[in-house]
């Protein structure tokens, strides 16, 4: 059938292999014969690499004779004189006694709450150290100056230790 767009033949389904209509070119022989040569001479190479040592070592090998030999060996003695460690000197301790004579009492901030009444004050301690210097370590729950911050173990006791 014959494309109406154009004066050339339809293609034909399926294609006819080139083979078939006409001889392969002289180049196509090479694609054989090349390799088929190559593949020749890498065997010829291998059987000729072969393992050599059996056709040479037919042969015994003639026994070595003994050749007398000079060793020369050298030793060297080192001695040393030991001294004796000197003893250590005694330690000495000064004792030096100090007496307190002023104790200062550290005082708890106060903040005073802007939105309840003028006389109540909630006490803040900011560690325990400040707690204690002012006499109310421990410090219980619910008690002014308790923090969580000041209870370690949680247990409701501020600065129990």
């Amino acid at each position: 059938m014959a494309n109406p767009y154009n004066n050339q033949p339809a293609p034909q389904w399926p294609p006819t292999p080139p083979s078939a209509t006409r001889p392969a070119p002289r180049w196509a022989r090479k694609r054989y014969v090349l390799p088929a040569l190559a593949l020749a001479l890498f065997v010829g190479v291998g059987i000729g690499a072969g393992d050599q040592d059996k056709t040479t070592n037919d042969a015994k090998p003639a026994a070595a004779k003994a050749q007398p030999t000079v060793t020369v060996t050298a030793t060297a003695t080192a001695t040393a004189t030991a001294t004796p460690e000197p003893e250590p000197a005694a330690t000495v301790t000064a004792t030096k006694t100090v007496k307190v004579t002023r104790t200062v009492t550290a005082q708890a901030e106060v903040d005073t709450d802007s939105g309840s009444d003028p006389g109540s004050a909630s006490v803040y301690y900011a560690n325990c150290s400040e707690a204690r210097a002012a006499g109310a370590a421990p410090i219980h729950r619910g008690e002014p100056g308790y923090a969580s911050h000041l209870d370690r173990d949680d247990d409701g006791v501020a600065c129990d230790s």
